[in-house]
């Protein structure tokens, strides 16, 4: 079975699991007419809604590289999670909207213990499911399983936040406490929202890999002196699951092209080493020609890098 077929059978369960809890979630609300477990409900109809839009994402993502996309579709899922967030924002303001309106003209519970019954299997089935996709998501370096595995942890806290102000208004009688909790719900999920968003304009936008990466990359290179050789302008990015990894390779005045070229293959090697499923280019350079720094930018932006990595050490 191919990685491409693995990662839908994880979105086809992420599916299967917002149909079910969606199913139990609307029950519990019928029975206890809480407004918090409607508002937990329409966060369903979001999961949902994710899950589909990342079974449509995953197979763009997984098409090869092509004419008009010599780096592959990866960052096909970055917009899985920009529209992923902003559904989520927008689910939120509904939410929002509805406990309001219960909150003007706070309104009485059916406290079912069925209804709770049902909304805590709900719950269980969410969780499992987020767990699920948040393993496959870290396994298989897939940033859009790894936001819904995160997206559906998110709506097992709020379910449980809802049961337990369900429990409250049955323990006071303060039903203000139902639309509260909800509007709380709301802006929980708001900040999920927002988090995605962010993350996928980090993607859209060529962020360099992480300082733990960076630093794996500059281990690798780190030996390079004792051969004579050394390597600046270095430029990563993400793509998905893909890592590109550019550097100016400098090597001796006095090497031939076969020797560099020798050099180039084993330095790329052991950096794909250091960062799995990573894509490496060389630009060969001699080590003492003064047009091989004329790029000051790229040598600003090195030390820049460089710096990053020894503060987060």
């Amino acid at each position: 079975m191919t990685t491409h077929q693995t990662l839908t059978r994880y979105a086809w369960l992420s599916i299967v699991a917002a149909i079910m809890t969606i199913s139990l979630k609307l029950v519990a609300y019928w029975l206890t007419d809480s407004i918090g477990l409607l508002a937990d409900a329409l966060e369903s109809l979001v999961n949902l809604a994710a899950a589909v839009m990342a079974l449509w994402i995953l197979t763009i993502a997984a098409r090869p590289a092509d004419h008009d996309h010599a780096y592959g579709h990866g960052k096909a899922e970055y917009f899985a999670g920009a529209i992923e967030g902003i559904l989520i924002i927008v689910a939120a303001g509904g939410i929002a909207w509805t406990a309001i309106q219960r909150l003007i003209v706070p309104q009485p519970l059916d406290v079912s213990i069925a209804g709770l019954i049902v909304a805590g299997i709900a719950t269980l089935i969410n969780g499992t499911v987020a767990l699920v996709l948040l393993r496959a998501g870290r396994h298989y370096d897939s940033l859009t399983l790894e936001a819904d595995g995160h997206h559906l942890l998110t709506d097992v806290w709020t379910s449980v936040a809802v049961v337990c102000g369900i429990g409250l208004v049955a323990l006071t009688g303060w039903y203000v406490l139902d639309p509260l909790i909800a509007l709380a719900v709301a802006v929980n999920i708001t900040i999920t929202g927002a988090r995605l968003v962010r993350s996928a304009v980090l993607g859209l936008m060529d962020t360099a890999l992480p300082a733990r990466e960076l630093a794996a990359i500059q281990a690798a290179l780190a030996n390079l002196g004792e051969q004579g050789c050394d390597y600046h302008a270095l430029r990563t990015r993400q793509s998905g699951a893909r890592r590109f990894i550019s550097f100016h390779l400098l090597v001796p005045d006095t090497w031939s092209i076969q020797q560099a070229h020798a050099m180039a293959e084993e330095v790329e090697a052991a950096v794909r080493a250091a960062v799995p499923n990573s894509t490496v280019f060389t630009h060969l350079e001699p080590r003492n020609d003064p047009a091989a720094f004329a790029d000051i930018a790229l040598d600003r932006a090195d030390e820049a890098v460089t710096e990053d990595v020894a503060v987060t050490r």
